[in-house]
């Protein structure tokens, strides 16, 4: 279990991502949170004390505050006050880059923004019952909330246009039988390091956290002469805000539709153990968790003697039930296990076994059919109205690839 010190540390550093300066901390222990404020009125006095003495411009929690929390802080307190949430959809829309990312980042901060609108102008919204007699505020808070609204619906729209054109692109590759392969992990791990290694591309590749947002897809060439696919996705990290993970759905598509997962630890962190079962834990979340991995055991060259593998795996997994498909030690940074990477990788895609199985494509769909036919072994096909039924002997590549037009139970 990660220490309120660690998760202080991790704040820090997403503040200074964020670009601020940190200038203090403080940790409180409560038995309950309190409902006006979270903190303690005694707590509540010292931290105005201290925003003075340091002419603070912000003060950042670590957990997330209810809309009444924020503006109470903010009243005592006389400054801005953010959360957890709110940080981290901040360095988001640093991060983002592209239209669909922006988009992303837009909703995700609408959606937060919305419940927060609740108040404003309230002293002025209940002046009376009748015709004549509603405040200016509460007009003002309907309109915001209205405006919030469509444009809420304009960006979902907008979004689904870009996931009709990722979906066509996707299929367009999986049209081509090449394997694809995911980087996964905590954020701050090294995914992209290891990725621009990997592909020789330019991915953005800093020490703060979230450089990546935008899924970023490139072929590389394994040591048997195969070509396979590798996307870079956005980082994991604890209490991610449940309207991000919505919101960056598309990216996580790319996670859940790979057949082999890079997922990349920093070894050299003490956080190590927390942040690997966190991201174990996401995977199980977005449906990935069933999907084969190689621990790609990270910055090894940050950790002092000769690296033992197995030895650090067992450490960071701990649990002996999410053994992965292999551990290899590696330091995306000067390349060290590089070579044997790339055999791990080589080794654990070529099993790809048979079975039987069973198909419905639509009728006016003839990629998906064509493709069972050229890689699959064809067993039985009838037809009705709208449909094309098949059974078949197809490799699990194939059929993962294929899995949206499975039937179950067949």
């Amino acid at each position: 279990m990660i220490s309120a010190e660690e998760s202080l540390e991790e704040l820090t550093v997403l503040a200074a991502t964020a670009g601020a300066s940190v200038a203090d901390q403080s940790i409180q222990t409560l038995t309950r949170p309190n409902a006006a404020t979270l903190i303690g009125s005694g707590k509540v006095s010292e931290l105005k004390t201290q925003v003075h003495f340091h002419d603070a411009s912000v003060v950042i929690f670590d957990q997330e505050l209810t809309p009444t929390q924020q503006r109470n802080l903010e009243k005592a307190l006389d400054v801005k006050v953010l959360d957890r949430t709110q940080l981290i959809l901040d360095i988001f829309a640093r991060r983002a880059r592209t239209r669909e990312g922006k988009l992303q980042v837009e909703l995700a901060q609408l959606n937060y923004l919305l419940p927060r609108l609740t108040g404003h102008g309230a002293a002025m919204s209940r002046l009376g019952g009748g015709i004549g007699t509603r405040g200016p505020g509460e007009t003002k808070l309907e309109t915001d909330r209205r405006r919030i609204h469509q444009r809420i619906q304009a960006i979902e729209r907008g979004l689904e246009r870009v996931r009709g054109g990722r979906s066509t692109q996707r299929q367009q590759r999986q049209a081509v039988p090449l394997a694809t392969l995911a980087l996964v992990g905590y954020t701050n791990a090294g995914k992209s390091t290891l990725f621009n290694r990997l592909t020789g591309a330019g991915v953005l590749a800093d020490a703060k956290m979230f450089a990546t947002l935008d899924p970023t897809v490139r072929h590389i060439l394994l040591p048997s002469k195969r070509q396979v696919l590798v996307s870079d996705t956005v980082g994991f990290i604890r209490n991610l805000p449940t309207t991000l993970i919505r919101a960056f759905r598309a990216t996580l598509e790319e996670v859940v539709e790979s057949e082999l997962l890079l997922h990349v630890v920093d070894a050299s962190s003490a956080s190590a153990e927390e942040q690997t079962a966190h991201v174990l834990a996401t995977l199980n979340e977005i449906g990935a968790g069933e999907t084969p991995q190689i621990l790609v055991l990270n910055k090894i060259d940050l950790v002092p003697g000769e690296p033992d593998s197995a030895a650090l795996a067992r450490r960071i997994l701990g649990d002996p039930e999410h053994q992965p498909a292999g551990a290899v030690a590696i330091s995306a940074a000067t390349g060290q296990g590089f070579e044997e990477l790339l055999q791990k990788i080589d080794h654990t895609l070529s099993v790809d076994p048979l079975a039987e199985c069973a198909f419905r494509f639509p009728v006016g769909e003839g990629g998906p059919l064509h493709l069972l036919h050229e890689h699959g072994r064809v067993l039985k096909t009838r037809y009705d109205d709208k449909y094309c039924y098949v059974d078949a002997v197809a490799p699990a590549s194939l059929r993962r690839k294929l899995r949206g037009y499975a039937l179950v139970g067949r």
